[in-house]
């Protein structure tokens, strides 16, 4: 489908995973930067490295896991980026990537609100684990982040349904988890049928499926098919039921659509 007519509101490229470009009122976010083509267990089996198209204004991260906060991405990005992470995350940060980049943190917990740019940019919740990994005691809440502009726009992170979903409502765009990186979701996540109830309690006009398709673990190649590719068009036939009021566009890591109003 082609974008047609009226004005674009928020422009978003979808870089695979659960790396979003975002442009609204003249501000560039990016969300969660996963930049090269493999991490630990995992390869990239679709869609190329992401090429940025300038520096963004800002990068928000979601939580501490090693997908959403990749110490390698950042490193690639403009000294001076600004960085919005959960509250206690900063002092991860500090370890991994110095006390110069630490200070370019800003640590928001739920209800927190900052601005970046022309754009208000406020935490809010999301229902996934606190820890960095197994063998890790650094532990920081998992967030959400809504952006607001000249649009209304949720990047939801990595979630499973809580209640406070409804408390966004409306959305003019909703970017929405609805997979994982293997073949098998564990709690707090959201898979296709969950990620439609999502995009129904927080009335949102657009939603963009992210977090599936992109990275899957070296080994599984021959689970991949169904697994790997499904969860995107699932999503978008659920909420034809679920939420008939929102509009679905499934894109392919790499691509790029704008919300547009008359």
């Amino acid at each position: 489908m082609r974008d047609r007519g009226g004005v674009g509101v928020v422009q978003m490229t979808w870089c695979g995973h659960s790396t979003v470009w975002i442009e609204d009122s003249g501000t560039r976010l990016l969300t969660d930067p996963l930049l090269r083509d493999r991490l630990a267990h995992l390869r990239r089996r679709r869609g190329p490295i992401p090429h940025l198209p300038s520096a963004p204004d800002a990068v928000l991260v979601s939580h501490l896991h090693a997908d959403h906060l990749d110490f390698a991405s950042l490193r690639r990005l403009p000294e001076h980026t600004a960085l919005v992470v959960p509250a206690g995350a900063a002092r991860l940060v500090r370890r991994a990537l110095g006390a110069a980049a630490a200070g370019r943190c800003t640590e928001l917990a739920i209800g927190d609100r900052i601005t970046v740019g022309g754009l208000a940019v406020a935490a809010v919740p999301a229902a996934h684990h606190a820890g960095r990994g197994l063998w890790s005691r650094h532990r920081a809440p998992a967030l959400g982040y809504l952006i607001e502009g000249r649009a209304r726009t949720w990047f939801a992170g990595d979630t499973g349904l809580f209640d406070e979903m409804a408390d966004l409502r409306p959305l003019d765009l909703a970017l929405i988890p609805v997979g994982g990186w293997g073949p098998t979701l564990g709690p707090g996540h959201l898979d296709p049928t969950g990620a439609a109830e999502a995009v129904r309690r927080a009335a949102a006009t657009w939603a963009v499926p992210i977090h599936f398709g992109t990275f899957w673990p070296v080994g599984c190649d021959r689970i991949r098919p169904d697994r790997f590719f499904r969860p995107g068009d699932d999503f978008a036939r659920q909420v034809e039921t679920v939420s008939p009021g929102t509009r679905v566009r499934v894109l392919q890591p790499g691509e790029s659509f704008t919300v547009r109003r008359p």
